[in-house]
């Protein structure tokens, strides 16, 4: 059975939009006359913001809905692999975030016209353009599936694009005036909507469940079919699995050190702080936040195992839990909100989705324009004469147009792409980030760590790096069919390292300090 949307979930939902419409028209009113406040909002951020808005961007749509599938199917390792985030953020803060504060970036590429030349930056601020192109499409496209399920009961192409439409253009109005200060302030209001909700729905789907706490412990350590799903640590070798030990230290410190250091996506919001330090603050308190949220969700997944799958704790029955919707398959969560979360949650969920997907989308927008601003267009106008800066800022707000429509682009794509896969969301989301991620860490490692490299292989280097993990892919069929996403993104980086340190540096030079 389908439960409907009924009318309080609708005014649950119309709650949400009100907020948003008054928010969008508080910081209307805040005019931005310069990039550096219209992207950097000015250099005011306090550390306790920038964790809140870096938690809220990087938590995304699909830790709303894959955490809670990835512990309905497996365990708590994915908790246990947050320590290469941590480690990661460590590693950002000390070595990279002071090297940008000295040089006043807007962006993080701007390290690349420094070390080598400016068509350096430009290459990486594309494979960053790309990668986040991507990474933000196949998000938004996650967010979309569940808010159309739930919302229509439509599986359709046309309802999940039209549900991807809703998330952009909300995403881009809260973003079009007020720029990355109205960007952060708004990641706080949806960081509290989709935890709260995340909380509510915990609450009461342990309140469906008859057994004790005691009870449930020892009936999942292990489960009968002597699956332990309280582990934390995988310590397999086997390479298909992406959070097992090795990939921890490998792999996903890797794609950490990407996402935090590299991605201007998360970067931007440490540069927006007054200094360094406090830039790295903010950084590393994301991260110690995260563990609670991901334990959070998990925690959800693990209860719908007991929910639907173990009727000696649920009193000797369990409700069906059906893979499928109207032919499209779907994850345990969504199918726990359309068949048992009642009306009024049902919505707060519905907002909880949403306010995940906006939070993650905004952010993106106003990451990509201001790279497709400081990195390409200001230095192609000022090469002709220069223009004001409030000529840029218009710019940066039409950039965000652009990247929009691109975005929604691979939304749509998503559908196609993930739609007979049985890949679960958060191997999803991920994997698609490791495209762009391998070279620009191969360049970055070479650049920052040795005295080697030219523009020439840091342009071959990049492309080296995506087609690298390009070709490890399963539907190419050349190689390494099977390898988890942290070890392709392991060669990857190799190769790209490998390539951009060939030649050696110019005579005198040095790795920035």
């Amino acid at each position: 059975m389908t439960l409907q949307f009924a009318a309080l979930d609708w005014i649950v939902v119309g709650a949400y939009l009100l907020a948003m419409v008054g928010g969008g028209w508080a910081f209307s009113r805040v005019r931005t006359t310069d990039t550096r406040d219209y992207f950097l909002a000015g250099g005011s951020i306090p550390a306790w913001l920038a964790a809140i808005s870096v938690l809220s961007a990087t938590q995304s749509a699909a830790t709303y809905l894959g955490g809670p599938d990835y512990g309905f199917r497996n365990d708590y390792t994915y908790l246990g692999a947050v320590v290469s985030p941590i480690l990661a953020a460590f590693f950002v803060a000390h070595v990279l975030i002071p090297r940008f504060y000295a040089m006043r970036a807007t962006t993080v590429y701007e390290l690349l016209a420094v070390r080598f030349d400016v068509r350096a930056m430009r290459w990486a601020g594309g494979m960053f353009l790309v990668g986040r192109v991507l990474a933000g499409g196949s998000r938004v496209y996650l967010a979309a599936i569940a808010l159309a399920m739930v919302t229509t009961g439509g599986v359709s192409a046309q309802s999940i694009i039209a549900a991807a439409g809703v998330v952009m253009i909300a995403a881009f109005l809260f973003t079009f005036v007020g720029g990355l200060r109205s960007v952060i302030w708004n990641d706080l209001i949806q960081f509290v909507i989709y935890v709260g909700s995340a909380i509510a729905v915990l609450i009461f789907l342990r309140w469906s469940i008859p057994a004790t706490n005691a009870e449930i412990i020892a009936g999942i350590s292990p489960t009968p079919a002597g699956v332990d799903k309280l582990k934390l640590f995988d310590f397999t070798a086997d390479l298909t699995k992406p959070f097992g030990i090795i990939a921890v230290f490998t792999g996903l410190f890797l794609l950490n050190v990407g996402n935090s250091g590299l991605d201007q996506d998360t970067t931007q919001r440490l540069l927006a702080c007054p200094d360094a330090k406090t830039g790295a603050r903010g950084l590393i308190l994301s991260q110690l936040a995260s563990v609670p949220l991901i334990a959070m969700f998990l925690t959800i997944g693990v209860l719908l195992h007991v929910f639907y799958e173990r009727p000696d704790l649920m009193g000797g029955a369990t409700s069906q839990a059906a893979a499928t919707f109207a032919g499209e398959k779907v994850t345990i969560f969504v199918h726990y909100i359309l068949t048992e979360v009642p009306s009024g949650l049902r919505g707060l969920v519905t907002i909880g989705v949403m306010a995940a997907a906006v939070a993650t989308t905004n952010s993106a927008l106003n990451a990509m324009s201001s790279v497709m601003v400081s990195d390409f267009y200001r230095p192609f106008r000022e090469a002709r004469g220069g223009a004001s800066e409030r000529h840029f800022v218009h710019a940066g707000r039409i950039g965000m147009g652009i990247v929009g429509v691109a975005m929604f682009g691979m939304a749509a794509l998503s559908y196609y792409w993930q739609r007979y896969s049985d890949t679960p969301l958060l191997e999803f989301a991920l994997q698609v980030m490791v495209f762009a991620y391998a070279g620009l860490l191969g360049v970055y490692f070479v650049a920052v760590f040795t005295t080697r490299g030219s523009t020439p292989s840091v342009i071959a280097a990049l492309i080296g790096g995506f087609a690298t993990v390009l070709a490890m892919q399963p539907f190419m069929g050349l190689m390494a069919k099977g390898l988890a996403f942290p070890y392709q993104l392991c060669i990857g980086t190799l190769v790209a390292a490998l390539i951009c340190a060939v030649p050696r540096g110019k005579k005198g030079g040095t790795a920035p300090a």
